[in-house]
């Protein structure tokens, strides 16, 4: 198991200090990645809440980066269909080109009908599924260096010369979040790992088959499997069903909880720790590495 941080560039400990800070810690424990959170201009809506300070989550990835060179860069995951597809391929290739190679692409499609009006993409809304098809495949074709026309719906490309190229070139890899049965078919069919929210062990199972299932008909191997995953020490382990998935309890029951992870084969764990400080979000991470990581 390989673990990344979330890093607190949403939720009210959002600050530059509280981003600092966790980029040090995990960068002082080894762990593997560090990760942003985004959304631009929510709605005053209470599932919104904690988006209502979120620093941007790619030049947040750009700041961190180049002030702890030994983490990768997440992002989990960028909705991708509430911007232009070419802007982000220059955005992304920007960062993993000044980060050597560090970058994990996470995207999605997003939930947030709102949000998609704010940002003038109310009409992309119900075809985010297949904006996010083409933009996968567009990035692909520009990170390749290639100059060839792009025969794409949203972005149909002639003549033009993409760079700079990212140090990973079209091997950046995309990780694509989501639980809908055609998220997970596209999982499959076309991304490099998987990167579920709020999901629990048992639901995580049942979604396993159906990107399986895609990514064998489209001759590709199982994508590498990875969760975003709250942690909460010392809460009771049997939390109300409203609450959320979490993996609670004592540092014993979230190590069982991270053996559960491992049976599905998932290789990386992104956790959030549930703090009202940033003094105890990066000491609940420390614990983690201390009492779960190092039994």
């Amino acid at each position: 198991m390989r673990y990344g941080l979330c890093l607190p560039n949403f939720t009210d400990l959002a600050t530059a200090d509280a981003i600092e800070a966790a980029a040090d810690v995990a960068e002082r424990l080894d762990w593997e990645a560090v990760w942003t959170t985004d959304h631009v201009l929510v709605d005053r809506s209470l599932r919104g809440a904690a988006y209502r300070i979120n620093f941007d989550a790619i030049e947040t990835l750009a700041w961190v980066g180049a002030r702890h060179p030994n983490v990768r860069l997440g992002t989990s995951v960028l909705v991708v269909p509430q911007r232009n597809a070419v802007i982000l391929a220059k955005e992304l290739a920007t960062l993993d080109a000044l980060s050597a190679g560090r970058l994990i692409a996470g995207v999605g499609v997003g939930w947030s009908e709102h949000e998609f009006a704010n940002l003038d993409a109310a009409d992309r809304f119900h075809s985010r599924g297949t904006y996010l098809d083409e933009t996968i495949a567009l990035w692909r074709h520009l990170w390749s260096g290639t100059t060839e026309p792009f025969a794409g719906t949203f972005h149909p490309l002639e003549d033009f010369v993409f760079g700079p190229l990212p140090a990973q070139r079209s091997s950046v890899p995309i990780w694509i979040g989501g639980q809908a049965p055609a998220a997970l078919e596209r999982v499959g069919r076309v991304a490099d790992g998987y990167h579920s929210s709020a999901t629990g062990p048992e639901a995580y199972a049942k979604r396993l088959p159906v990107i399986r299932a895609a990514a064998e008909s489209a001759g590709r191997p199982m994508p590498t499997l990875s969760a975003r995953v709250r942690v909460a020490f010392d809460e009771p382990v049997d939390a109300p069903a409203n609450a959320g998935y979490q993996m609670r309890g004592s540092a014993a029951d979230i190590a069982a909880e991270v053996e559960t992870w491992a049976e599905l084969e998932v290789e990386h764990l992104a956790l959030f720790f549930e703090a009202d400080t940033i003094e105890s979000f990066v000491a609940a991470a420390e614990r983690f590495d201390r009492e779960v990581i190092n039994r």
